[in-house]
Order: structure tokens, then sequence, then C-alpha cells
């Protein structure tokens, strides 16, 4: 099998080519040109290994929690390329793909979802891949709830951006910290390759990003703390 994939919901834009289960990638901080740098990265991509589109079995993407906008452009260049080649998509969620880029075997999955809000979960890995010991979901984080036990590695930028506010919520449960780990298209890819060989793939008009939180500013009345 033979697929692209693309991770776009941080600062980072992040692509990869599986190919008979050997990765290519490459990424950069594009801050807010992902849109821009997306397609000619996985152009470039595909040139270094001598593949054309065509040949692509499927598209996998990061499908979020993360940046609306980050989110969307992953979304829409996964269903660009499917739409043309009517080949499969896969969304693998961001929180997910952070906790596989992690190494650790027990996450907890942290990024700043600004407005004084993290998307946080945590996942353990079994022999099956990710288990969510906590869902999904975007949270204070004075309020970020407690795993099981203790052991977890905390992982992506939320830890930076509320370091503080979340030592004093998890405590001990925290074995280390590593604020720098951020969703990639390789481990995009890892975790989307058993699930496309396995049929899971669906067509690209039903592909969508997943939010989590709808809301995208604070109003006026709350950014002034009122």
């Amino acid at each position: 099998m033979r697929f692209a994939a693309v991770e776009t919901s941080s600062e980072w834009c992040s692509v990869a080519v599986w190919a008979d289960g050997e990765i290519s990638a490459l990424e950069r901080r594009a801050g807010v040109k992902h849109a821009e740098l997306v397609l000619p990265m996985l152009e470039r991509l595909l040139a270094a290994r001598r593949m054309a589109a065509r040949e692509l079995d499927a598209v996998a993407f990061g499908a979020g929690p993360g940046s609306f906008t980050g989110l969307r452009i992953a979304c829409g260049v996964a269903q660009g390329l499917a739409f043309a080649r009517g080949i499969p998509v896969l969304g693998v969620p961001t929180l997910e793909a952070l906790a596989e880029e992690s190494g650790a075997g027990r996450v907890l999955a942290c990024l700043d979802a600004r407005m004084h809000e993290v998307y946080y979960a945590a996942l353990e890995r079994g022999p099956s891949g990710w288990r969510a010991a906590i869902e999904t979901q975007c949270v204070a984080p004075a309020a970020a709830p407690l795993p099981p036990g203790g052991g977890w590695h905390g992982c992506g930028n939320g830890f930076a951006a509320y370091r503080e506010a979340l030592a004093a919520r998890l405590g001990s449960s925290l074995a280390r910290v590593s604020p720098e780990t951020h969703a990639s298209a390789v481990a995009v890819a890892r975790l989307a390759a058993p699930r496309l060989e396995a049929g899971e793939g669906i067509d690209a008009a039903l592909a969508a990003p997943l939010y989590v939180r709808d809301k995208v500013a604070l109003t006026t009345q709350e950014r002034g703390g009122r």
C-alpha cells in the first residue's frame, strides 16, 4: 500500500509518504503558511521517491483537535487528492498522533486550545493500539481530569502554555514532561497504515475535522475578564 499523510494542526507543517512499510517525511515550522507550503512539500517528497500522486492508494490526515484553520487545510488537501483519484481518506486524531510521536506508553496529550483551555486526553498504548483512559476534551488546565495511577508522560504545547497550572493539577501523576513534542505526519502514517489495510478509509466527501470545540474566539467581555 502507498499513501500520503498530512498533519497541519499546529504551527508545524508535516507531510509523509508510506510506501509498503517505508516512510519518508518532510516538516517545517510554518507559522500561518501551511496552505502555501503543504502541497509543494508533498510534491517534493513524492518526487524524491520517484512517485506520482496518481500512484497513491489513500490519503491520511491529522483530523484534530487543533488549529481550526490548520485542520481545515489538512482535511481539504486530503479530500482534494482523494477526490481526483477516487481513493479513500482516513482522519487520525491529533492527540493520538501526539502520543505516538512521544514514544511513551502512557501519555497525557495536551495542546493549547487558546481561550484559557487545553485539548486534553490520557492515552495508553496497548497490543491493538492506543486506548483512551480519558477521552479527548476541551478543558481549563486547572480542571484537567486526573489520570489513573502515575508514570504518565506529559506531551504537547499545552504544557508550555500552562506549565504551572498543569503541574499543580496533575502533580505526582506526571513522570516527565515534553512540551516540545508535536503531532507529525510520520505518526499519522504509522497509525493510519493498519487502519487503511483493514479497510477503514472512507469516501473523501465524508471526511471532516475533529474540532472538539466549536467556539473560536473570546467575546470582548470574556477577554476583559468580566
